[in-house]
């Protein structure tokens, strides 16, 4: 084993051990000492359970059960309700929890409790947000729905941490693009499929709102999902394919442990490198109040709306493929080369689409003062084709700034532990935009000021984020964020 590594087994791990971010290891191959292997490791279910691209297929089913039927629900606008005043307001309680727990909970304690667990403590309360919707159609109880969506929130803090270090961990800077992907590919297809079954079950519904089966139906799927969780697994435990960091056993957890923790998180959540990115994580969900509720819900009637909202979740589905391309794209040359082209792709983009937005806004704004909403049906022609396509290429606008971000986070670093703290401070940011940007709507600020607010704040993070992204190293194998405890290694996963 290599000095340095040495080093850190009779330094760092000896005064600190488990206590801080210094519960990896480096995977080097020691010609003095063969690791010992387990029996369950010779079988083939094992290598292939354990295949960190079989691992991310699995996040990303699991995604497609749990918040991809979620992102059905919302996307078909009020959560398929007339009144999407108790949608959004649950919606500001689901993106408030996310935001507290991620950043406070979750960043810190996802290297105790690992993937599969935090999987399992927030897979669940999907399940519940579908079932309180189910609730109110019968009735019309918003607080349960409210309440719902708090403890939605507290979930959903252990889901997305784990989904996102899973995703930018068990890859590599010449893979990530396509892990990155292959999960928005696979995760988007549960909102696209579910969007059109609740088209075809709500075709001839002349009620405007969701009928119970599609709410039994989303339940059921979330369930489901819910319960494959059993099978993910930690960085430690995935094949010999997997040489990046193994994760040590940790005792318990002790307030020393926790103290050491919580500093050793602080730093690299005050990198300049991170903070120069809060902006971007942090608009991550405010798209979605306005696309969502403006855009879908006043527009289009019931069963155009989840048509609607099935095209907008392929969109993502194509704008993951895409910018997975561009960032794993060699011909364009090393990392810094195609993190620039990444940000000038969203650049680009942006001005472009919300630059037709706004054009939209306007003639939305003048249909509404004559009292028209709700009104255009995908039979209408000429009429329903425009917005359509904008609601569209706002679906394939997100998926490009949301793989943007994941692409980044996982350049700063190859270690799980440091890549669940910079998850969870996305995954805290991003819900804690989206809160502002739902009570916004919930508390009817106008349609256009909305729009401004999206289209300023999309321009603006990305100039904020550009230094972060020019100071990426050129160099594929050297690491940007350090830490007490870490060795670096060689990229992760071979492709």
């Amino acid at each position: 084993m290599s000095d340095e590594v040495e080093k850190a087994d009779s330094d760092d791990f000896k005064d600190i051990g488990a206590a801080g971010l210094t519960d990896t290891i480096s995977m080097r191959d020691d010609p003095d000492r063969e690791e010992p292997r387990l029996e369950a490791e010779k079988s083939n279910y094992f290598k292939f359970v354990h295949d960190p691209w079989v691992q991310i297929f699995l996040i990303s089913f699991i995604s497609f059960c749990n918040p991809g039927m979620y992102n059905a629900l919302t996307g078909m606008g009020g959560s398929g309700q007339v009144d999407g005043t108790v949608a959004a307001n649950s919606n500001v309680a689901t993106h408030a929890c996310t935001a507290g727990s991620a950043l406070i909970l979750v960043g810190v304690f996802y290297k105790y409790i690992g993937p599969r667990l935090s999987l399992l403590i927030g897979g669940w309360t999907y399940a519940l947000y579908s079932g309180s919707l189910l609730n109110y159609n019968r009735t019309g109880n918003g607080a349960f729905v409210i309440a719902a969506g708090a403890i939605l929130g507290l979930g959903a803090a252990f889901f997305w941490v784990a989904q996102g270090t899973i995703m930018v961990t068990y890859s590599n800077d010449q893979t990530r693009g396509r892990a990155i992907g292959l999960f928005w590919i696979v995760f988007n297809l549960g909102g696209a499929i579910g969007s059109l079954a609740s088209f075809g079950i709500n075709y001839k519904s002349k009620k405007g709102t969701v009928t119970d089966s599609t709410y039994v139906a989303y339940t059921v799927i979330m369930l489901f999902g819910w319960a494959l969780s059993i099978f993910v697994s930690p960085a430690g435990s995935l094949n010999q394919r997997y040489k990046g960091y193994r994760e040590k056993e940790i005792s318990k957890l002790t307030w020393k442990s926790f103290k050491v923790t919580a500093r050793q998180s602080l730093r690299i959540l005050l990198d300049w490198r991170v903070v120069c990115l809060y902006p971007m994580f942090y608009n991550a969900n405010v798209f979605y109040s306005y696309q969502q509720n403006v855009v879908n819900g006043a527009t289009f009637n019931l069963r155009t709306r989840s048509l609607n909202s099935a095209l907008y979740w392929i969109a993502q589905m194509l704008g993951g493929f895409l910018i997975g391309f561009i960032l794993d794209f060699s011909l364009i040359g090393n990392r810094r080369n195609r993190a620039l082209w990444g940000w000038g792709t969203l650049f680009v983009t942006g001005m472009v689409i919300w630059g037709g937005g706004y054009n939209f806004q306007v003639w939305s704004d003048e249909r509404k003062a004559q009292g028209i909403v709700q009104t255009i049906d995908y039979k209408d022609g000429t009429i329903y084709v425009g917005p359509m396509f904008l609601y569209f290429f706002y679906g394939l606008y997100d998926s490009f700034w949301q793989g943007f971000c994941y692409w980044i986070i996982g350049s700063l670093s190859r270690a799980p532990a440091i890549n669940a703290v910079i998850v969870g401070s996305y995954s805290a940011l991003k819900p804690a935009g989206g809160a502002m940007a739902w009570r916004i709507n919930a508390q009817a600020v106008s349609p256009m000021k909305q729009f401004a607010m999206n289209w300023g704040l999309t321009i603006g993070c990305l100039l904020v984020a550009l230094p972060a992204v020019w100071a990426l190293p050129k160099t594929e194998t050297e690491a940007i964020i350090h830490e007490e405890g870490f060795e670096t290694t060689d990229d992760t996963v071979s492709a």
